[in-house]
């Protein structure tokens, strides 16, 4: 006999087949996120990138590879739904624009997000990588560039930590901004060290 299905599985197998915005999606639906009730770190990026939508497998690309790097995560881990949750600001792959992806679909923000982050009572680290994540978990306590708010990455502890992509794309980004892997990187890995030890 088979046990119940859980409110969060139910709702990850409605998302999974959402359809809500096919029509202005070029690639089709491929919903893309991984969650458990038991995950401590939760990982919010923008919306999965074409390999991502080909493989259905989130951050399996070379951002994911830098962000890893970052956390000091190896596959095994990042990948084990039971310790890490992966829930993109949208979960389908939203098409190129003039400079890069264009910015996630809003509706998953406002239809799922709302629903499936109660469902994940034992996160105690959100990383809001990007500007759309920060948008969401910081609201009117970001600053007003994404640098300012990577900066002040202090200031929003111990519960989310803002990131910039990992995206390849960044590469100027991180040689104008060497803070960031001097000082950020070190204390961002001790941070989920931390959360994931407990």
């Amino acid at each position: 006999m088979s046990r119940p299905r859980s409110e969060l599985e139910q709702l990850l197998g409605e998302i999974r087949a959402c359809r809500i915005c096919e029509a202005s999606l070029p690639l089709g639906p491929r919903p893309v996120l991984r969650a458990s009730d038991s995950a401590k770190l939760l990982v919010v990026g923008q919306a999965p990138g074409t390999l991502v939508h080909g493989s259905g497998i989130p951050w399996d690309d070379a951002s994911g590879v830098r962000l890893r790097g970052w956390l000091g995560l190896d596959k095994a881990v990042f990948y084990d739904e039971s310790k890490v949750a992966i829930v993109p600001m949208g979960f389908c792959y939203p098409g190129r624009g003039a400079s890069g992806d264009l910015p996630p679909r809003p509706e998953c923000r406002s239809t799922w997000h709302p629903r499936l982050l109660p469902l994940l009572p034992q996160v105690e680290l959100v990383l809001a990588i990007g500007q759309y994540a920060q948008a969401y978990f910081l609201g009117e306590n970001r600053r007003k560039t994404l640098t300012d708010t990577v900066q002040a990455w202090r200031d929003y502890a111990p519960g989310v930590f803002p990131l910039p992509h990992p995206s390849p794309r960044n590469t100027g980004w991180f040689k104008h901004n060497p803070w960031f892997d001097a000082e950020v990187v070190p204390a961002l890995r001790s941070h989920v060290a931390s959360v994931m030890g407990r």
